[in-house]
């Protein structure tokens, strides 16, 4: 009868026994880890034993059983626990001491290498090599002239540093045989005193005993003088004792100085063999990693690109000209990269050095300051910065702006306000839907309103909203994309170049220091009040088929010149190509913005030629998710990363009509209140029809008249558009309705004199 195969009540884990006849060594040894044969056999520990015949399947109880061990475990199981752990401790502490003391070496390597580098003039000597084989004779010359003199100065530094360290032995030996010889005398004259009263007892034995006066004194002196000597020998004795004692706890501080200051230029220099870098690699801080010197060398040394490895690989020393420090909500360093390797070339790799950094590439700036060649300034913001709510407008609740010193628009990357100019300021803001160029612009505008003297017109060549919460403080609103539109924009274009002609002819009148408008002037002339235009949308009145060439031409006038006459122009479009935007608006507008653009060449369209090379691009940035940031140019000194202020306007939050509100009654308190659109010049047809016949004329056509009314009024919308068919029917329901005669169509001069007394009578006013 077989055995059951499950165990009886209380029995332990049923192990089944190989027959004899195939057993290998193997299986023996498997089934050995798991059971001792001595309690199949036996059963010394009285545990009961089901079928112990070879081929059976037995039971066994728990206490018969092994503590239980993982094959090759060199520990019981019970031990098993903390081995790992203290495994787990040892293994990063080995790391540590291994990577400091390669450290240490690597410093050690890095002063020698300085040091050489110093004595035989390294860097001089590439420099002669360069320019030798560039054929630059003249440079050579200099520079053979320049080591010459450096050598000499080093020289005359070495004599100097001997002439002071021989007069410094001569001082200090002088000084110390001083000290001695004071310190002896004071000795023995402090031995002298106090054996004055021994010398006195033995005067007295001497007198009572009839002994030699001289030889007692004798006697007595030379015994204070010996007492004397005893103690100054003590007090040398134990100086010299505690000279000893100390010796070596100074030496052994001096050797950990050195041994620390070591390990600190091998760690800024990340100094370590290739085998040892993956012990080197910087590890994180509470879930982030600080970008500091090593950290920042460990991403350029994985950053895959072959010349700066080869560079590393023969000792290149890195210098930094800005240790990396924290500034902001980032960190911020400069470092001189080695010879043949281009700050683009680590521009290139930006998503490689952010990964690097445990950084997203939007977090990482690698660029190249316009005035230092070859410099990698590197700026690293916090981790998710960047994707945190942006800090509220400072005017959003209180305050009042100038147009003459800009107003607050963003914040940069590091947390600091960005001031947008709009005197003597252009701006060409530019990105793909969702990116959040609006965000710029109404910030723009509404610190723009919140200056009572300003006035705004907006056209947007497309149907939306954004611009319709400001309306009431906007003296102009044009949205569509239909031809009138276009037109009415084309209008507007004419009329600011109109306007900045004679906006500079009262500059110019005004002369002096007046060369540009003020605040004064524009307080004091009201033609003179600043202005913003926005042409939102623009590409579509670029690329129009009829009025594109001349737009062109008009905006560009509009840039170039406007700077000093207080007109601020605003150009924004989704499209940043050549055909949808003029080269020449690009290279003249002082504020240039790039939101997240698809490719290189429209990120340089915007921000400039060469900008994406240089690191300034607005390419990594992710429409929908990096929504109101931007690479801006023109802000200040050197582009950067911006985050415009988000004013919020929806159906549950609004908080752009608050700040409306606030500037219209600015407006009213400085006592402008011409709100709306644009002042129109009131004309009189039949007047000016009047005014252009001649004394002696009877009739005259109608296109002629056209003609002498835009002569007239050349400024005068409606004349630009009007045509003999158009002046007709205006006049058809009039006492000068024109008539036909020899197949032309005349107006008569009586006729229209009639029609003036008619309306003086129906409308005396």
């Amino acid at each position: 009868m077989m055995p059951s195969s499950q165990p009886e009540e209380g029995l332990g884990e049923v192990i089944r026994f190989p027959r004899r006849d195939d057993q290998t060594d193997d299986t023996v040894r498997a089934v050995a880890e798991r059971i001792d044969p001595d309690d199949v056999d036996t059963n010394p520990t009285g545990g009961e034993v089901e079928g112990g015949a070879p081929g059976a399947e037995i039971a066994v109880r728990p206490d018969t059983l092994p503590a239980k061990r993982e094959r090759g475990a060199l520990v019981p199981a019970a031990l098993a626990g903390p081995a790992k752990t203290m495994t787990k401790a040892i293994r990063p502490a080995g790391r540590k001491a291994l990577t400091s003391g390669l450290y240490t070496l690597g410093g050690m390597h890095v002063v020698t290498s300085r040091a050489a580098a110093r004595l035989m003039h390294h860097d001089i000597t590439v420099a002669i090599r360069q320019a030798r084989a560039a054929g630059d004779y003249g440079t050579v010359a200099e520079l053979e002239q320049q080591k010459r003199a450096s050598a000499d100065a080093r020289w005359n530094r070495v004599k100097m540093m001997f002439e002071i360290t021989g007069k410094a032995a001569k001082a200090t030996g002088c000084t110390l045989g001083v000290l001695t010889g004071l310190f002896l005398v004071a000795t023995i004259g402090a031995a002298t005193y106090a054996g004055a009263a021994e010398i006195g007892e033995l005067f007295s034995q001497a007198n009572a005993g009839g002994a030699n006066w001289e030889n007692t004194w004798t006697n007595g002196y030379w015994a204070a003088v010996t007492s004397g000597a005893t103690g100054v020998a003590e007090v040398a004795t134990g100086l010299w004792s505690w000279f000893w004692t100390l010796l070596p706890w100074a030496a052994g501080a001096g050797l950990l100085g050195g041994a620390y200051a070591l390990h600190k230029t091998g760690r800024e220099a990340q100094a370590l063999p290739g085998w040892a870098s993956k012990f080197q690699a910087p590890e994180p801080v509470d879930g982030e990693m600080v970008p500091d010197e090593g950290a920042i060398l460990s991403a350029l040394r994985n950053l895959g690109y072959a010349p700066l490895n080869k560079a590393i690989k023969e000792g290149w020393t890195p210098r930094w000209l800005v240790t990396p420090h924290r500034v902001g909500k980032g960190w911020h360093a400069q470092l001189l990269l080695p010879q043949q390797v281009p700050v683009t070339e680590i521009a290139a790799r930006k998503d490689v050095l952010a990964h690097n950094l445990m950084r997203k590439p939007i977090e990482v700036w690698p660029t190249e300051p316009r005035d230092q060649a070859s410099v990698l300034d590197l700026w690293v913001a916090d981790p998710g910065v960047l994707t945190k709510p942006v800090d509220p407008w400072p005017l959003l609740e209180e305050g009042t702006a100038d147009y003459f010193k800009g107003v607050p628009v963003a914040y940069d990357a590091r947390g600091d306000l960005v001031t947008g100019r709009l005197m003597a300021a252009n701006y060409l803001i530019a990105g793909i839907m969702g990116s959040g160029k609006s965000s710029l612009v109404i910030a723009l505008l509404l610190g723009a309103m919140l200056d009572p003297l300003v006035d705004i017109d907006v056209y947007v060549m497309a149907y939306n909203v954004d611009y319709d919460a400001m309306r009431p403080r906007l003296r102009t609103l044009v949205k569509g994309d239909e031809d009138e539109h276009v037109e009415a924009a084309m209008e507007a274009l004419r009329e600011l170049v109109a306007e900045v002609s004679e906006r500079g002819r009262i500059l110019e009148e005004l002369g002096g220091e007046e060369s540009k408008n003020t605040r004064a002037i524009a307080e004091r002339d009201p033609r003179m009040r600043p202005r913003v235009a926005v042409f939102d949308e623009v590409h579509e009145l670029f690329t129009h088929k009829e009025y594109g060439p001349e737009a062109c031409e008009l905006a560009l006038k509009v840039t170039k010149k406007a700077r000093k006459t207080g007109i601020t122009c605003l150009w924004v479009t989704p499209d940043a190509d050549a055909k949808s935007l003029p080269r020449g608006i690009s290279k003249t507008a002082s504020n240039r913005v790039a939101f997240a653009i698809n490719d290189h060449q429209g990120n340089d369209s915007i921000l400039g030629t060469g900008m994406h090379k240089r690191g300034y691009s607005a390419t990594t940035l992710v429409a929908g998710e990096d929504v109101g940031t931007a690479m801006a140019a023109g802000f200040g000194k050197t582009p950067g990363l911006i985050r415009a202020c988000y004013i919020r306007k929806d159906k549950n939050v609004d908080e752009i009509t608050p700040v409306v509100e606030r500037a219209m009654a600015l407006r009213e308190t400085a006592g402008i209140t011409s709100i709306g659109q644009a002042p129109v010049e009131q004309r009189d047809l039949l007047d000016d029809l009047g005014e252009v016949f001649g004394p002696e004329e009877d009739r005259v056509k109608d296109t002629d008249l056209v003609a002498r009314l835009r002569q007239l009024a050349p400024s005068w919308q409606p004349y630009k558009k009007l045509t003999g068919k158009t002046l007709r029917d205006q006049l058809a329901d009039t006492p000068a309705a024109a008539k036909r005669r020899d197949g032309y169509w005349f107006v008569w001069s009586q006729d229209v004199h009639a029609a003036r007394a008619e309306q003086a009578v129906s409308d005396p006013d």
